[in-house]
């Protein structure tokens, strides 16, 4: 007897949708077809769509080291609100995940923290390629994550000998925050009595490109395809389509939905985030990408920061937004809109993170696979409120937003861990687990 059967939804599964039902055992997928044979729990999914369990590839959960805007057990909650299973955690937390025992540490707190999966990147530093090698197919590793520009952390890497070597040596996949460090350090000391208007002249264009000409040059020397994060720029998205063959991109949503000056003058430094939210056009550029099917990840770059961090004086105020709670709603509005396709929505947040990162037993409804699954009300509707969000920073830029589609279940590897907007899983009844990757 299986533990659950999800019957009378509309499975998405091959890029269509049809009336199945899911039934699933231990953790995993175990039947999907037209029958409805015995469980221990039934669940009537009727009027609503199952997809494969959506994927963030990511998160600042800012565990350990910054508990006070956010820990694993918020951010996870946050998650599985937003109908996200998996989630894969940046290494700029204090101290930084450089090592084997802060990974194994990181790892340790989710299992007892969290109710969706997790991920964890190791952050590269000019000194740790034989500690990287060391944690490679270690559960719960998504990949090594290299910061060309300061931002939140100390997790400067520049020297392109090393990042050679790290891409020669290490078989897993390398995510890129792209920013040219000297251009931003050079705009920074032309500006006079900066405010947040300034903030994307000093993250300038020229700044994202330079970089991103710089990283693709050393991942075709080193023969490594790449990641790059959080793309900004019209720029950088045609030159990476140029070299599509070396990297695949993200883009957030906080690029699609926001753009200058308008944000800076609404939002003033709750709009701020690395690398800069900026011009109309580039917005536009952006968007054709995801239109085009020429970007290949969404990701939220959840980044929190407190109310009274972010409304300090520019350029005190930090830079980051909180997004993995938005990110899939915001992005089923949108293709419920007509701006991207559904099968694209999946391609974005399931199958292509599944694909680039490499993870096992994860991205389709299928008999094996993990029992990660996304319910959607695809003719509901809903709002974006600042007192829904489980962040411990409680705010979001999209406050008041409202969106067609609604999200009303969160299954995580069989367990129902979010349910019409409420938590219904602790971390020691949810089943998540670590993610694996294969290489």
């Amino acid at each position: 007897m299986m533990d659950k059967i999800f019957i009378n939804g509309n499975v998405f599964k091959n890029g269509t949708m049809s009336p199945l039902n899911v039934g699933t055992t231990e953790g995993r997928i175990t039947y999907v077809g037209p029958d409805n044979p015995q469980a221990k729990e039934t669940i009537d999914c009727s009027g609503l769509t199952i997809f494969p369990g959506i994927i963030d590839t990511q998160v600042h959960f800012r565990d350990p080291g910054a508990n006070h805007k956010e820990d694993l057990q918020t951010g996870s909650r946050a998650a599985a609100l937003g109908g996200i299973t998996t989630f894969f955690d940046m290494p700029n937390t204090a101290p930084s995940t450089t090592n084997k025992e802060e990974l194994r540490k990181k790892i340790s707190m989710a299992q007892q923290k969290c109710i969706t999966n997790y991920g964890f990147f190791i952050g590269a530093t000019e000194d740790n390629v034989e500690e990287i090698k060391r944690v490679v197919g270690m559960e719960g590793l998504c990949g090594v994550k290299i910061f060309l520009g300061s931002s939140t952390g100390d997790l400067l890497l520049e020297n392109k000998v090393v990042i050679e070597k790290m891409f020669k040596e290490i078989p897993i996949m390398f995510s890129i925050h792209s920013e040219d460090e000297q251009i931003m350090q050079a705009n920074k000391a032309k500006l006079v009595n900066p405010t947040v208007m300034d903030h994307y002249k000093w993250r300038s264009k020229e700044s994202a490109l330079s970089s991103t000409k710089k990283i693709i040059a050393i991942a075709k020397s080193a023969a490594k395809k790449i990641h790059v994060l959080h793309i900004s720029t019209a720029e950088e998205v045609d030159y990476l389509l140029e070299h599509k063959e070396h990297a695949t991109f993200e883009i957030t949503p906080q690029h699609l939905h926001l753009h200058a000056p308008d944000c800076y003058e609404k939002l003033g430094s709750f709009a701020q985030m690395n690398p800069p939210i900026r011009e109309k056009y580039h917005q536009d550029r952006l968007w054709g990408a995801i239109t085009n099917s020429e970007v290949s990840i969404l990701g939220s770059d959840h980044a929190p920061h407190t109310q009274e961090e972010k409304a300090k004086t520019y350029p005190a105020s930090p830079s980051g937004i909180p997004g993995v709670q938005t990110i899939f709603p915001l992005m089923l509005n949108a293709a419920l809109e007509g701006k991207l396709t559904i099968n694209q929505l999946v391609k974005y947040m399931v199958e292509n993170p599944v694909k680039i990162f490499k993870i096992k037993n994860k991205g389709e409804v299928t008999e094996d696979y993990d029992a990660d699954l996304t319910i959607v009300d695809l003719k509901g509707k809903s709002i974006i409120q600042n007192k829904e969000m489980a962040s411990k920073v409680g705010w979001t830029p999209f406050d008041g937003k409202e969106l067609l589609g609604s999200i009303s279940m969160t299954v995580v590897r069989g367990t129902i861990v979010m349910e019409n907007g409420n938590i219904c899983a602790t971390p020691e009844s949810s089943n998540k687990a670590p993610i694996s990757v294969y290489f």
